[in-house]
């Protein structure tokens, strides 16, 4: 039997994520001692090590509870990682987008005050923000 310590030594993380897990249904409620310590099995560590390499994959706590349920009930869920997978990569390709958008209008920005500070021009407090429109 291993304390939460010890597991959470032995998978590299923390007893507080190790609890976490336990809390959201991650993983499966421990026994307890008389002192009311946890005290896991060594079929736990092979889980929390899956629920490290997923959130280090960028799933969620719950894409992940989701994976594991549909494992415990015997089912195959590849597919369902797959989809997730592919969803995260959608949602960093729209982010990606987005900054290099936002690094246009900077940059756009700074061209724009260059040309109004050669040219003199005062602002009421800076012609950068207020020459820059949205989307430029």
């Amino acid at each position: 039997m291993l304390t939460v310590g010890r597991i959470a030594a032995q998978t590299g993380l923390s007893p507080k994520a190790v609890r976490l897990y336990e809390a959201n249904g991650l993983i499966d409620p421990p026994e307890r001692t008389a002192a009311g310590y946890r005290t896991y099995t060594d079929k736990a560590v092979p889980v929390l090590g899956f629920i490290r390499q997923a959130q280090a994959l960028g799933l969620s706590l719950k894409e992940i509870k989701d994976i594991l349920d549909l494992q415990r009930r015997g089912e195959q869920p590849c597919a369902l990682v797959t989809d997730l997978l592919d969803q995260h990569l959608a949602d960093i390709d729209r982010r990606i987008a987005d900054l290099e958008a936002l690094r246009t209008t900077l940059r756009h920005a700074r061209a724009q005050a260059d040309r109004a500070t050669e040219r003199g021009e005062s602002a009421m407090v800076c012609h950068i923000i207020e020459s820059t429109t949205a989307g430029a």
